[in-house]
Formats: structure tokens, sequence, C-alpha cells
């Protein structure tokens, strides 16, 4: 049997992972595509959006309107956001305590763009724990499911697959790590539920306190 290789490299998803802003995210979303004529629930939004990136979401939008959207589209929907992300938004808890016992490099490989991920690593106070080492699908030419914003995050490292683990909370972000080659422990403390994660074939756990002991199995 080939043995387990070590684990060099952590790579964690920003939302529902790091900071505790699905909850946050989904509301929006949903004022913002009742605005744009696509009324959706919060559970079709978690099922349909989740973990994919800004430019998927665009794309669902324009096909469902049957028209493209403006370039400056976002531009009146981004106080929404700040607006509940400034007065809500708190790290995921446990995770500052897991990072302080974390002793292997770390990175964060987000959906997000980057000037999304550095406000609310920013607004959370973990921004200087991951400085210089930000990914965002905007970095690649495929977001999640596909696995190219891991391997890309992965290569600038210098660590290869095989050596790195992955923190995800959505499916499509299980299925990206998993196509990359890399574990993948899912976190199912927040919004995605466990038999998402596990179908997908991560190691679920849900206090985020416990990944280091996790990750040293």
């Amino acid at each position: 049997m080939r043995p387990i290789e070590p684990i060099d490299l952590v790579i964690f998803d920003c939302d529902g992972v790091l900071v505790d802003s699905e909850r946050l995210s989904i509301d929006v979303d949903r004022r913002v595509l009742a605005d744009l004529g696509w009324p959706l629930t919060r559970e079709q939004i978690l099922h349909r959006f989740v973990g994919r990136s800004s430019a998927y979401f665009r794309a669902e939008v324009e096909a469902y309107l049957g028209r493209p959207l403006p370039d400056d589209w976002e531009t009146p929907y981004q106080p929404w956001y700040v607006d509940a992300f400034e007065r809500d938004l708190t790290p995921v808890p446990g995770v500052e305590a897991a990072l302080d016992e974390i002793l292997i490099a770390t990175c964060v490989a987000s959906s997000g763009t980057h000037s999304k991920i550095r406000r609310t690593l920013g607004l959370t106070g973990l921004l200087p724990r991951f400085e210089a080492r930000i990914f965002s699908a905007d970095d690649v030419e495929n977001g999640k499911p596909a696995p190219d914003l891991f391997l890309h995050a992965a290569d600038q490292l210098g660590v290869v697959p095989e050596r790195c683990a992955v923190v995800e909370d959505s499916r499509y972000g299980v299925q990206a790590a998993r196509a990359a080659g890399m574990r993948v422990f899912g976190y199912a403390g927040g919004l995605t539920p466990a038999e998402w994660l596990e179908r997908e074939g991560a190691f679920v756990f849900t206090d985020m306190v416990d990944l280091p002991a996790l990750m040293s199995r």
C-alpha cells in the first residue's frame, strides 16, 4: 500500500471557512436577484451558487434573463454587501485557534475577487495571516469545480498537489480539490449539509478547532 504523503500546505477557502459570510451573502444575493427579476429562495441560492465564482453568477443571471448585463451591473449593489459585512461579519468560530496550531504553510484560494477576499479578511482581522498568499478565481481560466485554482495556488507556493490539503465548505470546492488530487476536509459547521460534502469525497468535520488534530492523523 502506498504511504500517505505528509501535508506541506493547507489551502483554505475563504467564505464560510475563514469568515462567517455565507448567511450574509445569501441574504444579499437574494435581494439582488429579486431586484434583477429572478426571485430565488435561500435554499435555491445555496444549491446553485455557493462556492462558485462571480463570473458564473453573472452568466447564470444573464441566461435566466435572456440578455447581457451591463459592465457596471454590480455597482448599485456593492453597498448592500459592504453594509452587511461591516455590520455583522465575523471569523468562523474556532478558526483563529486552529490557525494558531497549524505550523505548516497556509494560503487562501477563493472563488471571490481579490478585492472581496482582502476586504472580508481585513474586516475580521485575518488578513495579516495570509498576506501575499491569497489566490482568486480571477487568477485562472476556470473556477471551481475545476481544479485550476487549487493547482495554481500549489504551484505558486512550490508544493506538489499530493502534499496539499484543502479546507472547503461547498461541494463545488470539494469537487475542485479532489480533481486537483488533494486531500480535502469539508467543514459542515455552516450552511452546507454534511452529506453534500461526504458525497463528494471530503473528510467532514463540524468544529474548526478540531482541524489541526484531524490533519495530523
